[in-house]
């Protein structure tokens, strides 16, 4: 089933999740580790265009599945989440998204400081549009760590609240992001 139901998520819909949870925090560990390298480390240059490439990689999946989110069907909520869950789940993922192309942007701010597109793996380069600011490469670099930061704090409490979901009110809300169907549907 790649679309999704009134039940649970499509094949598309999990998949395009999972990917972007997956890269965001492997870019996060990426990140976290490239800066600290010194000029002679072998991955002194390498790190930073693996980060730049799957970051622009990245941003057009997002924007994909942002599209995919806004076109298709979305499952109904449970009937066991309360209307502040509700509410909390639809901020919460509006803040996901937010925090998401706002660390790209600062990424991108950062990459292109210097003038120079970004190339990515060889296969195309994003030319850079903005690159005379004042201090752009530092100043976008501070608020690149710090929503990034804020990206995976956020990330770690949807995660967490998707457990809360499966392990203490056992419901199906875990399941469904799993694209597993009810038993009654499966049948």
């Amino acid at each position: 089933m790649l679309r999704n139901t009134h039940d649970t998520y499509g094949l598309v819909a999990v998949s395009l999740h999972w990917l972007v949870a997956l890269v965001v925090l492997g870019l996060f560990g990426l990140g976290l580790w490239m800066v600290e390298l010194t000029y002679y480390d072998d991955w002194y240059r390498t790190a930073p265009a693996i980060h730049k490439g799957v970051g622009i990689l990245l941003f057009i999946t997002v924007t994909l599945r942002l599209g995919w989110r806004l076109v298709g069907l979305r499952p109904a909520p449970l009937a066991t989440h309360s209307a502040l869950e509700r509410r909390v789940a639809s901020i919460t993922h509006g803040l996901l998204y937010v925090l998401l192309f706002a660390v790209m942007l600062s990424g991108y701010l950062i990459s292109t400081a210097d003038g120079r597109p970004v190339a990515v793996f060889g296969l195309f380069s994003v030319p850079a549009l903005i690159s005379d600011l004042p201090n752009q490469a530092d100043v976008a670099g501070e608020v690149h760590l710090v929503l990034a930061i804020s990206l995976v704090s956020l990330a770690a409490v949807h995660a967490l609240a998707a457990l809360k979901h499966h392990l203490i009110d056992r419901d199906r809300t875990l399941l469904r992001m799993l694209g597993r169907r009810s038993a009654s549907k499966a049948r």
